[in-house]
This record gives structure tokens, sequence and C-alpha cells, in this order.
């Protein structure tokens, strides 16, 4: 009763959002909180419907990330990206590189969450891992820890890097640039990027939704590097699908970028 009765609202007010008028009313349900609720709920009252959930949760991921390409435009993605593709890739092979070395062999965390880690920071926090896991056959556990520290470490950044920026004397373009590798949520990057000024909120939108584009190869490189001995090659059918909405968002839904943004949040 508890579960149906969290879900629903949860719903109901992620719905309002798009209800002229009410929009402040959904401010409150972000990944984070709804994360943090979901812990409380499992802690006190136990795991409801878990196959349900397990089936769930995993095509609610994959949904998350095809519609991440209703939120993207192709040209302005591959434009940014030419002005720094060196840097975008040398710092996302890097991070990935990096960071499952210290979750491995530091922190001695198993394989798998340090790499939906790893991946998260690199790229475009959950989205990533929502893309990753699946492919990973990650365990609800293992994506469970990664999701959490993604987003508490989301939640952080978004209150603090405005006050850094202004006390290291950044101006837009540099704030924008540095919040957009830094922070790892595409969402926080946007909460970040707005409260430190318009210029700031558009440099870090367009390079962090060009970061975005390398969850293509990262999802098919991965399904390559942890193939099991004698095991196919999983092939993440899902992100052809992310590319197909990052197509028909460019050429077809250009002229009501309304409704692309609609799907893109939902």
């Amino acid at each position: 009763m508890i579960y149906v009765a969290l879900l629903s609202t949860l719903t109901f007010f992620l719905f309002l959002d798009y209800i002229p008028g009410l929009e402040a009313w959904s401010a409150w349900v972000t990944p984070p909180v709804a994360l943090f609720l979901g812990l409380i709920f499992a802690l006190t009252c136990g795991q409801a419907h878990p196959k349900f959930n397990k089936k769930t949760s995993k095509y609610l991921l994959q949904y998350s990330v095809v519609g991440l390409g209703f939120g993207m435009n192709l040209h302005s993605a591959l434009a940014s990206g030419k002005e720094g593709m060196e840097f975008t890739v040398i710092s996302v092979i890097g991070t990935l590189v990096i960071g499952w070395f210290i979750g491995r062999k530091l922190f001695k965390i198993d394989r798998n969450t340090a790499y939906l880690i790893s991946s998260g920071t690199a790229i475009c926090g959950g989205s990533a891992i929502a893309a990753v896991g699946p492919v990973l056959k990650a365990k609800d556990s293992e994506m469970s820890v990664a999701l959490g520290t993604i987003f508490i470490l989301n939640a952080i950044a978004l209150f603090i890097f405005p006050a850094i920026g202004h006390a290291l004397n950044m101006d837009q373009q540099q704030f924008g640039t540095w919040a957009a590798i830094a922070i790892h949520d595409t969402s926080s990057v946007v909460g970040a990027g707005a409260a430190y000024g318009e210029e700031a909120l558009k440099v870090a939108t367009t390079i962090k939704l060009t970061r975005a584009l390398w969850i293509i190869p990262m999802a098919f490189a991965t399904s390559f590097i942890f193939k099991s001995k004698g095991q196919k090659i999983s092939i993440p059918w899902f992100i052809l699908f992310f590319v197909l909405a990052l197509v028909v968002n460019t050429y077809l839904l250009d002229g009501v970028p309304q409704l692309g943004a609609a799907i893109n949040g939902i």
C-alpha cells in the first residue's frame, strides 16, 4: 500500500511539470530526492514486488537513455564536439581508466560497480550508467550503488560549484566548460549553469550534450570488453533507438522543440 502511494505521488507531481502554471509544484521531484525516498522505503519496509521492480527498472533505464536523444540536436552537438574533440577524447578515456583503477585497486570495489561509477563520471551520470548496466548485466545492488554515488556528488556540486566559480572569478565561458566536464549528470549541469548565468548555461549544456554522444561507442565497447568466454556479444539495441531519437529530434521536430523537450523530460 505504501509502495503504491509513494509511486503514485511521485508520478503525479512529475506530470504537473507539463501543466501550465503548476510547474513549480514538481520542482522538488529530482533524481536525488527520488533515490533517497526509495532507499528509505527499502530500508524501512523492505523490497516490494522484486520481480516487477527488476523488470520495470531495466526498461525504464533504457527508455531514459532513448529519451535523452529527444533533448539533443545533432548539428549543435557535432559542431561543439569539433572544437574540443582531442580534449574530450582524453578526458573521457582518462576518467574511465583512472576511475576504474581507483575503484578496483584502491577501494577494492567489485568490477561492475567500479566501471559503472567511472562511466557515469566520464560521460553523463545516470544516463551513462543506465546505458552500460544492461550491457554489463549488472546486479540491482551494483546499479543502486553507482547511481547513488553519482546523484549524491551531483547534489553537492549543484550547490558548491557556483560559489567556487565566483570565488575564482571565472567568466561565463570558463564556468560553463568546467561545470560540463566536472559535474556528472546533465540535469545538475543545467542547474549549476543556470545559477551562474545565461551564457554559462548555454556553454555547459552544449558541451555536456556533446559528451553524451559518447554513450554510443562506450556501450558497444563495453559489450566487447566484458564479453565472457563462449558468450555471444550483447548488442545494446536501445542505443540504436537513442540515435534514432537524436535524428528525429534534429530533422523532424526541429520546428516544435517543445515536443522533443517534453519527451526528454518524461
